[in-house]
């Protein structure tokens, strides 16, 4: 009775683990999936580079307040966010000022530190629980060396994230607050809630004060 008993019990905890463990497995595979077809979409990729990218994909969970790079760090990863939300911020004098917020289905790093695998100045953390696909520096250069398409697909994205920055830092010279706030919910209604109204002024580069003047006007 006692060895059933042992073998019934086993049996038990390998119907939950299984399932559980091919689950887990379903999910990265999907997530990584994402990844590439983000990457195709954006500059086609030949299967040999597809299925040799997905060799190099990782991914991580984090939780909320939890930093995927801190100040002082070297970016060794592109992030793509498959769920979840993260600020790329610094801080100056005792204030936060916010670069960007990385959303689902984007792909982004702290580009000036991963371009030149220098410390970074900025930090990157969750703000939500937030599931990431990773592919690092090291594997990405290999991979532009030797597929064609992976050096195009790389060239475009680091020539859009300069067009980016370039407009951010217009933005925050050359327009005014209620402008920059116009702008932010026209492009991120998506994220307008998931935000805190202290994160969306450090973002503008404003009081709180501020932006809820800016708000009740509304």
């Amino acid at each position: 009775m006692i060895g059933n008993r042992k073998v019934s019990e086993l049996e038990e905890k390998n119907t939950f683990y299984l399932p559980t463990f091919a689950y887990i497995i379903y999910l990265i595979t999907y997530r990584m999936a994402d990844f590439l077809q983000f990457c195709n979409e954006f500059s086609p990729l030949d299967e040999a580079a597809k299925d040799e990218l997905f060799k190099n994909l990782k991914t991580k969970t984090v939780k909320k307040g939890q930093y995927l790079l801190k100040t002082g760090e070297v970016c060794r990863h592109l992030f793509f966010i498959n769920e979840g939300l993260a600020k790329l911020f610094f801080i100056k004098d005792g204030k936060e000022f916010i670069n960007v917020f990385g959303v689902e289905n984007r792909l982004f790093s702290a580009f000036e530190s991963y371009l030149t695998q220098t410390p970074s100045n900025f930090n990157l953390i969750a703000l939500e629980p937030t599931t990431v696909t990773l592919i690092s520096y090291t594997d990405m250069e290999r991979l532009c060396k030797k597929h064609h398409c992976m050096e195009t697909f790389f060239r475009k994205l680091v020539s859009i994230a300069a067009t980016k920055m370039t407009r951010r830092i217009s933005e925050m010279l050359e327009e005014n607050a209620t402008k920059r706030y116009n702008q932010f919910v026209k492009e991120n209604k998506q994220i307008l809630q998931r935000i805190s109204l202290g994160d969306l002024a450090s973002y503008l580069g404003i009081t709180q004060q501020s932006l809820s003047r800016i708000r009740a006007k509304k």
